[in-house]
């Protein structure tokens, strides 16, 4: 059975201006055009769709989720992986539902957390950040990470506190500008990305090409962007843009191509 492009995006509960955009991306072929120009779209097309979708929840750029789906033959395969990365990505949203929680409770007075709590947190919330740098971009970004901790390491709770008050200080005045409809690569914006860079600065040595790389976390790692959603959940995007249309402008990074 062939479905229309609208009667698609009504099931699937996106628009026919983003299948039409998969389409001219490669991403989603329909199944056929037909001479009228309607894009009818069948089973296999419909399955592969539902993976992008999930791909998409898990954060990953379209780019990825066409070289993920390209370079798989094995249909149950490809499904058991998806739950896997499903799977984890829910123990690590849990693990931030158990901080926040904790966090909290403590505010509001309702149960202090303990000192050896919030640094056995803060450790492995640092931990699972130096993986994913590692991960993403070699063993020379851990490095880096682990330098940034030789910095902090004789902070204190109250240290820890303030940076992170003054981080989401930023933040709030980023998504006020964001709100007032400046755009990511406005002066407005670069000014207060300036603050961020020269933060980030303060912990590692990051140059252009390190930075530009910076906004994909602010996307795509759960916990970096659930920092800046707690502050506007429209945000992070906002935020990724302006940090590579900062790199580009003042730093000097090759745009991109």
């Amino acid at each position: 059975m062939e479905y229309s492009i609208s009667q698609v995006a009504r099931m699937a509960g996106i628009s026919s201006r983003t299948l039409r955009h998969y389409d001219d991306i490669g991403i989603l072929s329909p199944a056929r055009v037909s001479a009228n120009g309607y894009r009818w779209y069948g089973r296999p097309e419909l399955l592969r769709l539902q993976r992008i979708m999930v791909l998409r929840e898990l954060g990953m750029p379209l780019g990825v989720i066409a070289e993920t789906l390209d370079g798989e033959t094995d249909e149950l395969t490809a499904l058991r992986r998806h739950r896997e990365q499903l799977a984890a990505e829910r123990d690590r949203l849990d693990r931030i539902m158990h901080t926040l929680d904790r966090t909290i409770a403590d505010l509001s007075g309702e149960r202090r957390m303990s000192d050896e709590e919030f640094f056995a947190g803060l450790a492995d919330a640092k931990r699972r950040l130096r993986d994913d740098l590692r991960a993403r971009y070699g063993d020379g970004a851990g490095a880096h990470m682990a330098a940034a901790e030789t910095v902090t390491g004789g902070w204190t709770r109250a240290d820890h506190e303030q940076a992170a008050e003054q981080g989401r200080r930023l933040f709030t005045r980023m998504s006020q500008a964001r709100e007032r409809g400046a755009a990511p690569d406005d002066d407005e914006a670069l000014d207060l990305v300036t603050e961020h860079y020269q933060g980030v600065r303060a912990l590692w040595p990051a140059d252009a090409a390190a930075y530009h790389a910076l906004a994909d976390l602010v996307v795509d790692n759960p916990e970096q962007r659930a920092m800046v959603e707690a502050v506007d959940p429209l945000l992070p995007p906002w935020l990724a843009e302006a940090i590579r249309a900062y790199a580009v402008r003042r730093l000097g990074h090759p745009p991109a191509t």
